[in-house]
């Protein structure tokens, strides 16, 4: 790998890591709440995207479906989230926001929306189109890699 390759991929891991800090993703909890990053993500997946499964939920967070088990459990127990029965499928259980977690999940929008404004407050506005397309670049790539590497690691259904 050239140097300069090098160098560029090394400078865009220190950013990436502090921008993980910045955001407050190191801490025990998240975005002003008493929740962990996992917790806060699962509030604002359902929130975004409507009720789903724990199957679901662990697929678009990318985590074991046990944690998300356990996760979803204190959820359940703090009033965050309640489980439906599908009137199809008693096995299957969708998660939803209860009103505390309709709040949690604008105050959770509210402390975002303002760590974001109060960094974007300090760029000009070429800089802030820049930083909206390169992020959303970004993530479009790393998934596409993630994506890549999951297709070679499903087994090749024969024919």
């Amino acid at each position: 790998m050239p140097a300069a390759d090098l160098a560029l991929i090394d400078e865009i891991r220190a950013a990436s890591r502090q921008m993980v800090r910045e955001l407050g993703f190191m801490e025990q909890t998240l975005a002003a709440t008493d929740y962990p990053p996992s917790a806060v993500h699962t509030i604002l997946e359902i929130g975004a995207r409507g009720p789903m499964t724990s199957v679901q939920l662990a697929d678009i967070l990318h985590l074991e479906k046990s944690s998300v088990s356990r996760m979803v459990r204190k959820l359940v127990e703090g009033g965050e989230l309640k489980e439906a029965a599908d009137t199809d499928d008693a096995r299957i259980k969708p998660l939803s926001l209860t009103p505390k977690g309709r709040r949690t999940l604008a105050a959770l929008h509210d402390f975002g929306r303002r760590q974001v404004s109060g960094a974007l407050a300090r760029l000009t506005g070429t800089e802030r189109k820049i930083v909206r397309e390169g992020l959303a670049i970004y993530a479009r790539a790393l998934k596409a890699g993630r994506d890549a590497e999951t297709e070679l690691a499903e087994p090749m259904i024969s024919r």
